[in-house]
């Protein structure tokens, strides 16, 4: 196997786990997300706390994804490889603060919820902001973040040719979606998991997964092997 195809199979790897994780993760933090009083009731630690560790593996994805593809990408563009790393690490950053978040909201629940003198209003409270800070870092990383780091890839693609144009231009389109998207939802136009949210989402998801599928199948593509500006 050659270094350029086993890049491009690592790289398609790590974009499918980037996904799976990332579906996982927000599936099993609901309870902390969605019940205002999780902090003082029965709660759901465990499943919280795998969430956190598929957030994580997120994150080590997302990482592997920039590590992976630069000494790719700075063949095309070094000043766009640089960029597409800055956003990629942000991303990973981001993402790391909100798992932080949602698990100090176990924290609360385990150390103090039912604690002789401890007021479960305050509590509440408390747990509301954190998972407000979550909400936020969800926002920014795997949407503003993602969507400028999708829009550097995709149009790093179409230039090199790596891979088929359409998919490409998929990455460029899906970016800048959800980038106008985030913006949307940072000025309340409508909520960020909701209908058209989702829509407004689904053009990036195709990218990334049509993106890894490829590379997992077939590599980069044999004329761009050279790796030149188109």
């Amino acid at each position: 196997m050659s270094s350029t195809r086993r890049t491009a199979l690592v790289t398609g790897v790590l974009f499918l786990l980037t996904e799976v994780t990332a579906i996982v993760g927000l599936v099993l933090y609901q309870p902390a997300l969605k019940d205002a009083r999780y902090v003082v009731g029965p709660g759901a630690d465990a499943r919280v706390l795998l969430g956190g560790l598929f957030e994580l593996l997120l994150v080590a994805a997302v990482v592997g994804t920039a590590a992976a593809l630069y000494p790719v990408l700075r063949r095309i563009d070094p000043g766009l490889a640089v960029g597409y790393v800055c956003f990629r690490l942000l991303e990973a950053a981001v993402i790391v603060v909100g798992t932080v978040s949602v698990l100090a909201v176990v924290t609360l629940r385990r150390d103090l919820a039912g604690a002789a003198g401890t007021d479960d209003a305050a509590l509440v409270t408390v747990g509301h902001a954190l998972v407000a800070l979550h909400d936020w870092t969800f926002l920014i990383g795997p949407n503003i973040a993602l969507g400028a780091n999708s829009l550097l890839l995709g149009a790093l693609m179409y230039r090199s040719r790596l891979v088929p144009r359409p998919i490409a231009a998929l990455g460029v389109a899906g970016g800048a979606l959800i980038c106008a998207s985030g913006t949307a939802v940072l000025f309340g136009l409508y909520e960020q998991v909701s209908t058209v949210g989702s829509l407004a989402a689904l053009p990036v998801f195709g990218w990334e997964v049509s993106f890894a599928v490829y590379l997992v199948a077939r590599g980069f593509r044999p004329a761009a092997e050279g790796i030149h500006a188109a």
